[in-house]
């Protein structure tokens, strides 16, 4: 039977009367696309808004209707829409390129700024996407200490890879999603946030931990907020049992303050993810953290050591127009108090 809430409340009518040019948008996308939508978050029943432009922090859909956004591009646009120093930066990389496939002076300068902001960034490695970036970070993880298995916080979101899905917004109990092989999700140890006693139960019943990830502001983007000491707590188990701590700051980067959460309670990851504001609303991420570790990643290092390289490869790593807005952001973010004033 139909959902009468999406289908005959007076909200619903009045939402349909104003929007008929996105439920045209609508009907087209649902013969392209799995739920006529290309990010599940934009799911909505009876359908979605489409955007036409954005400004600051309003936006105009296709019928002409103008919007406060408080989504903010995912997180991405501490800046609002449009900041004419981020616009102003990608017009001018794009006369000049869009996609060398080649190093370029500006991702030096966007990685000077991360090593800036961010207390734990000793080097910096940059990805497409937050995904990526806790993807890279958990091999890292598991090459560094020669270990397999990955501590994760029920509800903590990081990324949709495979290691990524169980526990999140469900699956609870560790077992796979479907698509995920037994075999990794095997290799996942969930626990609770705010939990330091059965943190330390479950690092002295499994000696083979590589690494523990999490939000460090809490689940969902701080809606399950973390106690700071269980942050504590957490630095130093991992520490004692040579875990390798890893701060997924895709939202919290930047954000919480020019340094991210780190830098706010004071508690330095051995790695951390970044993404979204790093990247000033375009595409981007990276890995940052201990030299040490992200020297799997270095030609010279590994070969002086007699180790295995890790490979990476990214055909839009570091792309040009990302790090051309990413410089620009965080510039803004480094020398204003952009963050306090968002």
């Amino acid at each position: 039977m139909p959902d009468t809430l999406t289908t005959n409340s007076q909200i619903i009518a009045a939402y349909r009367a104003a929007t008929p040019g996105s439920a045209a948008a609508s009907e087209k996308a649902s013969r392209l696309f799995p739920s006529g939508v290309t990010h599940d978050s934009r799911y909505i029943e009876p359908y979605g808004l489409y955007v036409t432009r954005a400004q600051g922090p309003r936006k105009w859909d296709v019928d002409g209707n103008c919007y406060v956004d408080y989504f903010g591009g995912h997180g991405a646009l501490l800046l609002g829409h449009c900041h004419p120093k981020v616009v102003e930066a990608v017009n001018r990389q794009i006369k000049r390129g869009t996609h060398f496939g080649a190093s370029h002076e500006t991702e030096i300068a966007w990685a000077e700024w991360v090593m800036k902001l961010v207390p734990s960034a000793e080097r910096v490695r940059f990805t497409s996407s937050g995904t990526e970036a806790t993807m890279m970070a958990v091999r890292l993880a598991r090459a560094f200490t020669g270990k397999s298995k990955l501590i994760r916080f029920k509800h903590h979101f990081h990324g949709w890879h495979d290691h990524m899905t169980s526990g999140y917004a469900s699956h609870f109990d560790g077992s796979p999603t479907p698509g995920v092989l037994p075999g990794v999700a095997g290799g996942l140890l969930l626990a609770e946030q705010n939990d330091a006693e059965g943190l330390a139960r479950l690092l002295a019943e499994n000696d083979d931990v590589a690494a523990a990830i999490l939000e460090p502001t809490g689940a969902h983007g701080a809606q399950l907020p973390i106690d700071p000491k269980f942050l504590t707590s957490l630095r130093e188990l991992t520490r004692q049992h040579g875990v390798i701590l890893i701060f997924d700051e895709v939202v919290t980067g930047f954000r919480v303050s020019p340094g991210g959460a780190q830098a706010q309670y004071g508690i330095r990851p051995d790695l951390t993810t970044l993404a979204k504001i790093l990247a000033g609303g375009l595409p981007g991420g990276a890995i940052a953290g201990r030299k040490d570790i992200l020297d799997l990643l270095d030609f010279q290092v590994t070969k002086s050591a007699d180790r295995e390289k890790i490979t990476h490869q990214g055909t839009f790593n570091a792309n040009p127009l990302s790090a051309a807005a990413g410089v620009a952001a965080l510039e803004i973010v480094g020398t204003t108090d952009a963050c306090a004033a968002a």
